[in-house]
């Protein structure tokens, strides 16, 4: 399977897969001339892109991907990034009917500013299939009576 991407802007790079058998593509950052109105980064002269320590930030990648539907692309962490840069990724899934371009919502979670220079990897994204459902909402707390493992919660089972 394929999907088709669209580059915004020439200096896009498209998604890359680094090996045929990772699960996820890729994402590089594309500068934009935006101006990120009340987000706390800063793009300098020569397209670098800063992060403040805290802050949060739309990088965006330049391009627009259409998802087969029955799919989303769910743009994740790359392990080498969060790890060395703690620069992490909030929620960013990209549906089957969003047709804007791609943005990755990254976190910098260190203590230090952080910088991203064009073209740098940023983020992965992986294309995963989706099953739909209703809600049905029911009277009364019937919800998995067969269970012996009740409410317990996080931790309830104790660390072994």
């Amino acid at each position: 399977m394929n999907i088709r991407v669209y580059k915004i802007r020439p200096s896009a790079k498209l998604p890359l897969r680094a090996h045929s058998t990772d699960a996820g593509m890729d994402l590089f950052y594309c500068p934009d001339d935006m101006k990120n109105q009340g987000i706390p980064c800063a793009v300098l002269q020569d397209g670098t892109y800063t992060l403040s320590p805290g802050g949060t930030c739309l990088v965006p990648t330049g391009i627009k991907v259409e998802i087969p539907a029955g799919h989303m692309l769910e743009i994740k962490n790359k392990s080498g990034i969060a790890l060395k840069q703690q620069l992490l990724v909030g929620a960013c899934v990209v549906d089957p009917g969003y047709d804007g371009e791609v943005y990755v919502n990254l976190h910098n979670t260190s203590a230090e500013t952080r910088s991203i220079a064009p073209g740098q990897k940023v983020a992965q994204a992986v294309l995963i299939p989706i099953v739909t459902c209703g809600v049905e909402e029911v009277e009364k707390d019937v919800l998995n009576q067969k269970s012996d493992r009740q409410s317990g919660g996080f931790g309830s089972t104790g660390l072994m």
